[in-house]
């Protein structure tokens, strides 16, 4: 599941790197936020329908750095979640995280006109599933709180944190990654927390005992 993802991610790249379309598709496939409140914003365009571009986004990536960097991360994470998760569960979420990132940009700034394009905010998720589940980290309860809500704090706060100085060091620009979008990576990594512990107990559900 996760190379075909990484697959057909580098083909639409290929395809719209080659014939020089990135930045139509930008417009008309990447996510725009001010398109939630004003869906009438591309009327007249042939534009993907603003509730299928949180999906449509993540096949559009800025140049050769954006692609190489995201379908790293998504293949080396990605595989190691997917032999846990499974292929449905590792499926689900990059899905749910492209929607959780998407969510998460257009609620910092509902009147953005600017696309965001690529896949990081779905391999956030992906990434963040991974940290829970390879991290050696030991982690103890902390009053009224368990030790996994604990951990999930750490994670959450330590992704966040670095989300913000990622932004502050690249404030203006870095190449053809372009203006990174900080908080569809913080929105996507918190969809793989969330997420986690109910996708491991629909993967590993006991099933139905027949009846005597």
């Amino acid at each position: 599941m996760t190379n075909g993802i990484a697959a057909i991610t580098f083909v639409a790249f290929l395809l719209l790197h080659f014939t020089g379309r990135t930045d139509d598709a930008a417009i008309i496939g990447g996510f725009i936020p001010a398109r939630i409140g004003d869906p009438a914003l591309l009327e007249g365009m042939a534009a993907v329908p603003a509730w299928l571009t949180p999906l449509s986004c993540a096949l559009i990536h800025a140049g050769w750095l954006h692609i190489g960097f995201n379908l790293l991360m998504l293949v080396f994470c990605g595989r190691q979640v997917e032999q846990v998760l499974g292929k449905g569960g590792t499926l689900c979420l990059y899905l749910v995280g492209a929607y959780g990132a998407c969510a998460a940009q257009w609620a910092i700034d509902p009147g953005s006109t600017n696309p965001m394009v690529g896949a990081s905010g779905a391999i956030s998720a992906i990434m963040a599933t991974y940290a829970l589940l390879y991290s050696q980290q030991t982690v103890r309860r902390i009053g009224p709180l368990s030790a996994n809500i604990v951990r999930l704090l750490w994670l959450a706060a330590a992704w966040i944190g670095l989300q913000l100085m990622i932004g502050i060091a690249t404030a203006g620009g870095l190449g053809d990654l372009g203006e990174i979008a900080i908080a569809a990576h913080i929105g996507g990594f918190l969809v793989g927390l969330v997420l986690t512990r109910q996708l491991l107990r629909w993967r590993f559900r006991k099933p139905p005992q027949p009846l005597n």
